[in-house]
């Protein structure tokens, strides 16, 4: 066994450090190599602008992508819903290890749910997708909120509700989850309320095509940790974003899920349902859809899945909607 140690690239924050760690602990397991963490700052963490304005497409990847080019490090690990869905040819996607809760989660003042909140509440959160249906969800049910764009890490984030600056926040659960601050959640958002961001939850692990270390192939021993329920789910989910031709910072929620006899299960599915959302930042106009077929074996399918429902979603305008198209 060799003792030099395998370089996995990460972003510099709390979350990114947090969610590399477990995957340089599962390295380390299957490779009985030592892992080092190389953290690197990307665009996405300097840039003080929202991310619709600076187009949210790469900017927490590249800087990362190109690391794992120059050799600087020997794999990477991303959030899913970070990346770009285009892959580059030079690079795989090595593994999508086992999905946290996908779930959206509000963190409110005076442990409040969403349907508690005081008229005219101020919820901050970076995602046009959130704010499209946190405004539409208040429509239909009678409540008057304000959403506020905000940026910053999720203490920074909580902050705003812990000093009065803002009624609530909204934050992915798994992230949340990955940080030990779940306890801070007040009400986690079901699906059929707000859908998450394609992708969100999973992790991805890339490195260079063919990448060998000490004769050890990276991509054969990263494959070990990669789980095919998340890997079918996501990649549909990143199909319908793809045929959509948006970017990850665009108002596009997807998730599947795998059903047996209609209900959720990872054990005895038999179908997969995939739904999707497109919509105004304002609520005014949503088109969501659901698609249901078996349970996709390979790549190709549950693309096919993906790109399937786009379809729909842009045969009822589902184009119009989008703010940013990623061309």
């Amino acid at each position: 066994m060799t003792d030099k140690p395998l370089r996995l690239g990460t972003r510099r924050s709390k979350l990114a450090m947090a969610q590399s760690g477990l995957v340089a602990d599962a390295v380390r397991e299957v490779t009985g190599r030592p892992v080092e963490l190389v953290e690197i700052t990307t665009y996405g963490d300097t840039s003080r602008e929202h991310l619709a304005q600076i187009g949210g497409t790469g900017v927490f990847v590249t800087a990362l992508r190109d690391a794992l080019l120059r050799g600087d490090v020997d794999f990477a690990v991303h959030s899913l819903k970070d990346l770009p869905t285009a892959q580059p040819g030079h690079l795989v996607l090595a593994a999508t290890p086992k999905r946290e809760d996908p779930r959206d989660a509000l963190v409110a003042r005076d442990g409040l749910r969403l349907d508690e909140l005081p008229r005219g509440a101020r919820i901050g959160t970076g995602s046009p997708r959130r704010m499209a249906q946190l405004n539409a969800y208040a429509r239909s049910h009678g409540l008057t909120i304000e959403t506020v764009p905000i940026r910053g890490n999720i203490d920074t984030r909580i902050g705003f509700v812990r000093n009065g600056e803002l009624d609530a926040v909204v934050l992915a659960a798994s992230g949340l989850n990955r940080i030990g601050r779940s306890g801070d959640v007040t009400g986690y958002l079901p699906a059929d309320t707000v859908l998450p961001a394609p992708g969100q939850g999973a992790l991805a692990v890339e490195c260079a095509a063919g990448h060998t270390v000490d004769g050890l192939s990276l991509p054969d021993a990263l494959a070990r940790l990669d789980d095919p329920f998340t890997r079918a789910a996501v990649t549909a989910e990143r199909a319908l974003l793809a045929a959509l031709e948006a970017g990850c910072s665009a108002p596009v929620g997807a998730l599947a899920d795998l059903l047996a006899d209609g209900q959720q299960s990872t054990t005895t599915a038999t179908e997969m349902r995939l739904r999707g959302v497109v919509g105004t930042t304002d609520g005014s106009e949503l088109v969501q859809l659901t698609t249901t077929g078996p349970v996709p074996r390979t790549h190709q399918e549950a693309t096919a899945l993906g790109a399937e429902l786009a379809a729909e979603m842009l045969a009822k305008g589902a184009a119009g909607l989008m703010g940013e198209r990623a061309l």
